[in-house]
């Protein structure tokens, strides 16, 4: 082989490689994990992202997602907010077999809770005075991104901006005593998210660990949800338009119990880090 060829042939193997790579990158995305927060600082609740312990404000907000400011404040000085401000609250229901199981070819088991019942990381649950049998569920949140209707399932997964933990707080007997679960799952403060907003993780294949009081109380992996984010996506978008910032719990694993009052919940997903709060009664 001539000179001239060996090095025809040496660029014609890179630039094949380069479009290779250029080709996975454009299948795959660039996986980039972003970690956002909403938060309170000096009065005023911001957008932001956060690197280690320190939060870069975000000029314009998260929906759509803008610029970053030269603004920054060390983590331990904010009170995180939940996450998003969301316009509706859905959550699944059945959707672990190792809690309650429902059908893989049937919709998915859906019920509302309400944005007023969403508090933020480290907040207190300040539980009504006749509660009497409030049980910790430990959740994945989905949080979407751009408005959705009419989607396939296919395609559900371009509306998830991402993910964050949730505790689906419920009270066993007013969810079955009551007509609908309003009160039983929407109460003031049944719904904490947090601590973070995370995007690049597979949310289908995520570790979910509850603890409480430290002790291990629930621990599953999303893989093993009956109906997954994107069929829920899916289904919720032919009846609702979705929302950016619009928020989905996806369904607590194992067994929960009731909890008492200075009982500490943590609710920790893979890759998003830990969600704590403590119950309060009057």
């Amino acid at each position: 082989m001539s000179e001239n060829a060996m090095r025809l042939t040496a660029i014609f193997v890179c630039v094949s490689l380069c479009l290779m790579l250029s080709s996975r990158i454009a299948q795959s995305g660039d996986g980039s994990i972003e970690r956002y927060v909403r938060y309170e600082f000096q009065g005023q609740a911001h957008y932001g992202v956060l690197t280690g312990q320190v939060i870069t404000r975000l000029e314009k907000g998260l929906f759509p997602l803008s610029e970053l400011s030269n603004d920054t404040v060390a983590l331990k000085d904010v009170l995180l907010l939940p996450p998003s401000e969301p316009e509706k609250v859905f959550a699944v229901g059945m959707n672990f077999a190792s809690h309650m199981s429902s059908s893989a070819d049937a919709p998915p088991p859906l019920f509302l809770k309400l944005p007023s019942s969403l508090i933020g990381h480290d907040q207190n649950v300040f539980v009504p005075d006749d509660a009497t049998n409030v049980h910790f569920e430990g959740e994945l949140v989905v949080v979407i991104g751009k408005e959705a209707k009419n989607i396939s399932e296919g395609k559900a997964g371009e509306y998830i901006f991402g993910i964050t933990a949730g505790n689906d707080l419920t009270e066993r007997s007013w969810q079955g005593r009551d007509l609908q679960w309003m009160r039983s799952k929407a109460s003031d403060g049944f719904g904490p998210v947090g601590p973070v907003l995370v995007t690049g993780l597979d949310w289908n294949n995520l570790l979910l660990t509850t603890r409480l009081n430290g002790k291990i109380v629930q621990q599953e992996k999303t893989e093993n949800m009956i109906h997954k984010p994107a069929k829920v996506v899916s289904y919720l978008s032919h009846y609702f338009t979705l929302k950016p910032g619009d928020m989905i719990f996806m369904g607590t694993p194992g067994r929960t119990s009731a909890v008492v009052s200075g009982d500490e919940i943590s609710v920790e997903i893979e890759g998003v880090g830990l969600l704590r709060n403590k119950i309060k009664w009057p």
